[in-house]
């Protein structure tokens, strides 16, 4: 079978976009293996949400470089007809007197020491910029005007296409089943349609990133999370001039966003249900996730209380003890580099992360430190937890 200067490991939006930057940085040669189709597996469930306030200062920087991305979208990949989707509505983000009041002071000025527009809010001005919501309760309120939502498909067909048109081979429906060794080194990979031999291969496996770890021993530290996302139909307009809001004065830290005219995209922001095995496919949403959602909804939106659910599905996290990602070489096998573990984050670092791994796998200084993300932080215990806890936010 053929050979090539690099392996990419899935056609989500992370391997979509390695494999765009691996082209772009002169990688001559690159081969994409994707299971089922580009964007089909857990980057279609995204809730696209687009934001740089995170509680983890690296998140920050990685957020900040992808952001630059999706406001330049086009440009940035040459190609006029890409799309992104992009809503640049803003980001709003409150707390209650409590536990959660301390962090998302010291995020929000953290922020703003990365050179991030953040402003503080009055209840009265909040109020104005999302007036269905009532904030009354709110000991603080940060506003962060460049970011909105995106949609993560478009994002990662623009980011595939523009990789075929630097030449990037992209396979579908095609099962990698083995990663191939020699000399303690990576060779290849064993797939369902063959082999393919390479020195370099990235994995971007997200929930199926256990197989690394059935192929080479090299612990995986990755669980499959799936959680339920709801569009309630409500009596007022959630309109895309409105804010995202994301409420940490809720038990569920929901999220929510406009889905278009009166209606709202909510889910939440804490742990999901921890499947057994790797599984994207749709799962039930109860009743009683409906009505716990619902009545979360109603106490910041009292005009939702008589929503109705328009639709409902799930999307599945690929979750690691700290819920943030493992990224870069893995030095106890030379030639495999990894993205995978992003908690929920994946689609808004996306573009950077997909820079930072070409450049990884290409011997190159990463534009931003990847260090703090290595797999060895779980040995060595400095873990990347979030001030809010454990949980989407991060």
């Amino acid at each position: 079978m053929e050979s090539f200067d690099a392996i990419v490991i899935g056609a989500g939006v992370i391997g979509s976009s390695v494999a765009y930057h691996l082209a772009h940085l002169g990688c001559k040669k690159v081969l994409v293996l994707e299971r089922t189709q580009i964007g089909s597996g857990t980057t279609s469930q995204s809730s696209g949400i687009l934001r740089t306030h995170y509680s983890v200062i690296e998140n920050v920087r990685l957020a900040q470089a992808s952001w630059q991305v999706f406001n330049d979208f086009q440009n940035y990949l040459g190609d006029a007809d890409a799309a992104s989707g992009l809503v640049q509505c803003g980001y709003l983000i409150a707390a209650p007197e409590g536990a959660k009041l301390a962090p998302l002071e010291a995020s929000l000025k953290a922020q703003r020491a990365q050179g991030i527009e953040v402003q503080f809010l009055s209840r009265e001005h909040a109020s104005e910029l999302l007036p269905i919501a009532r904030f009354d309760d709110a000991a603080l309120i940060g506003y962060e005007p460049e970011a909105g939502f995106a949609d993560a498909y478009l994002v990662a067909t623009s980011f595939a296409r523009a990789a075929r048109r630097q030449g990037v081979k992209i396979i579908e429906g095609v099962a990698v089943e083995k990663l191939l060794l020699e000399g303690g080194k990576v060779a290849g990979v064993q797939t369902s349609m063959g082999t393919f031999f390479s020195g370099t291969v990235i994995s971007t496996q997200n929930i199926w990133a256990t197989d690394i770890e059935r192929w080479t021993g090299i612990p995986s530290p990755v669980v499959p999370e799936r959680h339920s996302v709801l569009a309630l139909e409500g009596p007022r307009a959630y309109t895309f001039q409105m804010p995202v809001c994301k409420d940490l004065g809720s038990p569920g830290m929901l999220y929510c966003r406009s889905y278009g005219g009166t209606q709202m995209l909510v889910s939440e922001g804490i742990a999901g249900e921890t499947l057994p095995t790797p599984d994207n496919a749709q799962g039930d949403v109860s009743m009683d996730y409906m009505l716990e959602v619902g009545g979360q909804v109603a106490e910041r939106f009292p005009s939702y209380e008589t929503a109705g659910v328009a639709s409902s599905w799930t999307g599945v996290y690929d979750v690691t003890p700290d819920w943030n990602p493992v990224l870069g070489r893995l030095p106890d096998l030379p030639g495999l580099v990894v993205g995978y573990g992003f908690s929920g984050h994946g689609f808004k670092l996306s573009p950077a992360v997909g820079r930072l791994l070409a450049q990884s796998a290409l011997g190159l200084k990463t534009e931003v430190d990847i260090t703090p993300y290595a797999l060895e932080r779980f040995r060595t215990g400095k873990l990347l937890t979030g001030k809010y806890g454990l949980g989407a936010v991060s």
